[in-house]
């Protein structure tokens, strides 16, 4: 078998996935890239985790109250889901749609929000755009539990557009106005949480959405250029069918998938690291009706994602070295002991799952090298150190 084969592949399975051992890298480049590829964008129905096998290794298991049994789960998720791409793009859209427990303080709900990015995540972006407005952990964290018709907050309607769908501007122009923010706001008013059993005795129970229609504002509404009676559905479908969306999902699909891209908020003065690359994604966003599966088709397949000059050219995030390196070394490929404390190594060099700094998320790329992370890399890998020379920093 080529070297070339094994290289590509391995590169596939690096970006696609969390990696894999040598073995199974051979294995795949023997099947064949395309065919991984079909399979990759193709999984089949979530497997779950055994429970019993959960509890009977990690005894806080169904301690759902605490964000750490979450965070566990999905840590043993990401090192043993046979559908890695799936797996992967929850982490990818808890990367952009971010929603953190340190604020919403109910790890159920946070939980359930990223199970909803691992079913919707391959899907239709106006599904993913109306799941997220109706998910009760994005409404408590942006506030829109706190918007009325007669007191609107802007807080949804403003990081909907700016940092979830159209992004601030392109292109040198702005892509939306204060008063489209105001428009959008208002059209999501009455989007609310439905009252929960009391905490005591049994502890938090997940939020629900609620719609309360006497809450709403059914007043006219002019949202980027169009006027009408609109309500958050209305407004999802015309942020979908703007050109500044498909740009805005393509260059987060390379950024994650290919090459490291700056912030959202410098894209209006920043172009894209290789245009003629989002110009084919923007392309099958369009032509698909919307579909994340049609981009990611033309992406792995693509001659820009394939090519040897991009290969390494991202920087880990610490997810991926911390389940790279479990991949790698076939480590807590079943539950037992010691799966809490593996779980936790992201958080320590700073990528806190399902708790993001800010709405904007994590600064990712270069800004994962630093003295901290390093360190924290260096001491908690100490124990397989005779693999480390093959996790490097890049991927």
């Amino acid at each position: 078998m080529a070297d070339q084969e094994i290289a590509l592949m391995a590169h596939l399975l690096r970006r696609a996935g969390y990696g894999a051992s040598r073995d199974e890298i051979e294995a795949k480049a023997a099947q064949g890239y395309d065919s991984v590829v079909e399979d990759l964008l193709n999984p089949g129905e979530d497997p779950g985790i055994d429970e019993d096998l959960m509890y009977r290794a990690y005894p806080s298991y169904f301690d759902k109250a605490a964000i750490e049994t979450g965070q566990t789960e999905w840590v043993y998720r990401m090192i043993n889901n046979k559908y890695q791409l799936k797996e992967k793009m929850s982490l990818f859209w808890h990367t952009i749609l971010c929603a953190g427990d340190n604020k919403v303080d109910n790890a159920r709900t946070t939980a359930i929000q990223i199970d909803k990015f691992r079913d919707y995540g391959m899907g239709n972006f106006k599904d993913m755009l109306m799941m997220l407005s109706t998910d009760p952990a994005m409404l408590y964290y942006l506030d829109n539990i706190e918007s009325h018709k007669t007191a609107v907050n802007e807080n949804y309607g403003r990081e909907l557009l700016e940092l979830f769908s159209i992004g601030v501007g392109m292109d040198n122009e702005f892509n939306y106005t204060e008063d489209d923010v105001k428009a959008c706001a208002r059209a999501f008013t009455g989007w609310n949480l439905a009252p929960t059993i009391p905490v005591f005795p049994y502890g938090r129970t997940p939020f629900e959405f609620r719609f309360d229609p006497a809450d709403h504002d059914y007043g006219e509404k002019t949202f980027l250029g169009e006027t009408g009676n609109w309500d958050g559905g209305d407004i999802v479908d015309i942020i979908c069918k703007q050109p500044a969306t498909a740009r805005f999902v393509a260059r987060k699909l390379y950024d994650f998938f290919v090459a490291d891209e700056p912030p959202v908020p410098a894209w209006r003065l920043s172009e894209p690291r290789d245009m003629a690359a989002i110009k084919q994604l923007e392309t099958a966003y369009f032509d698909s009706g919307y579909e994340i599966t049609a981009m990611l088709t033309v992406l792995f397949n693509s001659d820009f994602f394939k090519d040897e000059a991009v290969r390494f050219a991202k920087v880990k995030s610490p997810a991926d070295v911390v389940i790279g390196t479990m991949r790698m070394v076939g480590d807590h490929l079943e539950p037992k002991p010691g799966l809490f404390f593996v779980a936790m190594e992201p958080k320590y060099m700073g990528f806190d799952l399902m708790n993001p700094p800010t709405v904007e998320g994590w600064h990712m790329g270069r800004e994962w090298i630093n003295s901290g992370s390093l360190m924290t890399e260096s001491i908690s890998h100490r124990p397989c150190s005779a693999t480390l020379s093959y996790q490097a920093l890049r991927t």
